[in-house]
This record gives C-alpha cells, structure tokens and sequence, in this order.
C-alpha cells in the first residue's frame, strides 16, 4: 500500500432529503485526489454509525468505480463482531486498500476482550489495518499491552491515536517504536510530529485538502512558526460544534456540497457562529498563500 503522511476522514455529503449525495461525494473525492490525501470513507467524521449496512456498501461500491489513484481507507466501528466480520469480508473484494478498526463500542471490553476483538478482526481481514484509539468515543481506552499482543499480526499496520493525550502518544511511541503511529488529532500534529508521527488522519482536510497537506508537510518538516496560532484557531471552530457538523457547514458555505444535511442526532443548529468559520476559512487560504514556496 502506498505510504501517505495524511489521510482525510471524509464527511459523507447528504441531499436535503437525507439520502446520500454520491454526486458531492465523487466530487469531495476528488478533491482528495488531486491533493495527493489518502480517502477514509464511513469513519465516524463519515457518519459511519448512522449509515445503514447497505448505505455503507454503496459507497464503497461507488468509490469501487472511480479508478482513483489515491489509497481508500474503509472504516470498522460497531459492537456485534459477526457483522464487523461481514463487513470486512464485504471490503475484502472491493478496491479498498485498508481498514480502520475501532474498539467496539459502549462494551468497555477488559485487556483480554479487547485482544480477542481486535484479533478476530483481524483474521478477518486481507487488507492492512490500523487501529484507532478514541476513548472519548467507544468509552475505552487502548492500552499498549494489547498493540503488542497484536503487533505481529500480518494485517497490522499501524495505529490512529485520538486520545487527545501526548503522554498517551508517547507511551505508544516507545513501546511500539516499529509501528507507524498517527496522529488523529489536527491540533496535536505539530506535537506528535515532533515525537516521531508517520502522519494524520484528519478532519480539516475536508475543508482545505492542499492546505492540510502542506500542513502536515511542516509539522513532519518541524516548521511550525508560522502555524500558531492560525492552526488553533482553524481547529478550535471546527470542533467547536460535534465533528462533523462545523466541516459540513463550512463545506456549504464554500459552496462545495449543496446540503449541510446530517444524520439525528447531530444538527447543524449547533453551529452558532458560521461567521467564525468563514473567517478561519479566509485566514488559513491566506497562511497557504502567504508561506507555500
């Protein structure tokens, strides 16, 4: 698989209706293409969960047919293995290249659950497989002793830290010092770069797909003056409402996507200052233009 230093956790574009709007999603796809950004499809930024089983196949299927020349990352999150299972089998015979796999949710599985979980899936799967820790979402953490139970797997590649912790990083790091770790935090890039990060999974790629790369391009690099405090700024408003609503509205503000549209529970009514994101939207096309060589 071809090694990426940022891969986008796409949003997936819904018509007013709420049905999936596969002519936005090619075209947010290809945005991705031609920034060079590895695709995630049906992470939760993708509103994976709230996506029917049929929903989740049709856009794989339909990212099966664009003959893209990036990688497609296939999210894994849920709590009844069989169907994680059927779910891999079903992404094993189509062009996707990798899959993310959560801790099953609500569960809080033991050290014990967890390794058989995460193994059971892994058997499963004919792809690469990067492991996403995000306690503030499944309600448990990861810790090191499982990756190392598992990190001799054929399929395991590597590991997505959202715990929003450094020191948790840095213990990944160092008990683990051969497995690429990314950063699944846009704010924390500029930290976890400076401890060895391979790279990010990002939600602001979204929104500014060059921009992001060029981002990360500097924080890998450790040219991180000009990035404070624009960088904050532009992720601080779009996780200022639950992730992915600020990105869907600032999608539909910039014209990109024709719906802001999202799955219940989330609304775009929590985005109160859509002006905020306007603003942060101007100020990092301006930091691109302005330090871009």
């Amino acid at each position: 698989m071809k090694q990426l230093k940022l891969w986008t956790a796409l949003i997936t574009p819904m018509k007013q209706s709420g049905e999936i709007h596969f002519e936005d999603l090619e075209k947010l796809i290809r945005r991705q293409e031609r920034a060079g950004n590895g695709i995630l499809l049906i992470g939760s930024t993708g509103e994976g969960l709230a996506l029917s089983a049929s929903e989740k196949r049709e856009i794989i299927a339909f990212a099966d047919g664009l003959n893209l020349s990036v990688p497609v990352m296939a999210g894994v999150g849920g709590f009844q293995v069989d169907e994680q299972k059927d779910w891999i089998h079903y992404c094993n015979g189509k062009n996707v290249d990798a899959l993310l796999l959560v801790a099953p949710l609500y569960a809080k599985p033991g050290v014990e659950g967890q390794k058989a979980w995460f193994r059971s899936l892994l058997d499963e799967a004919e792809k690469p497989c990067m492991i996403y820790n995000i306690p503030s979402r499944t309600g448990v953490k990861i810790p090191p002793s499982v990756l190392i139970d598992l990190k001799d797997h054929p399929n395991f590649w590597s590991v997505k830290e959202a715990s929003g912790s450094i020191n948790d990083y840095m213990e990944f790091r160092e008990k683990l010092p051969d497995v690429p770790l990314f950063s699944g935090d846009d704010g924390l890039m500029p930290f976890f770069a400076a401890a060895g990060s391979a790279g990010l999974v990002s939600v602001a790629s979204n929104v500014w797909p060059e921009e992001t790369s060029f981002y990360v391009d500097c924080c890998l690099n450790g040219d991180t003056d000009s990035l404070f405090p624009v960088w904050k700024k532009a992720v601080e408003a779009l996780f200022s409402a639950p992730n992915p609503v600020p990105a869907k509205v600032l999608l539909k503000l910039k014209g990109i996507i024709e719906s802001e549209m999202l799955r219940l529970p989330l609304t775009a009514a929590d985005v109160k200052e859509k002006q905020r994101l306007t603003k942060i939207d101007t100020e990092i096309i301006n930091w691109y233009k302005n330090n871009k060589a």
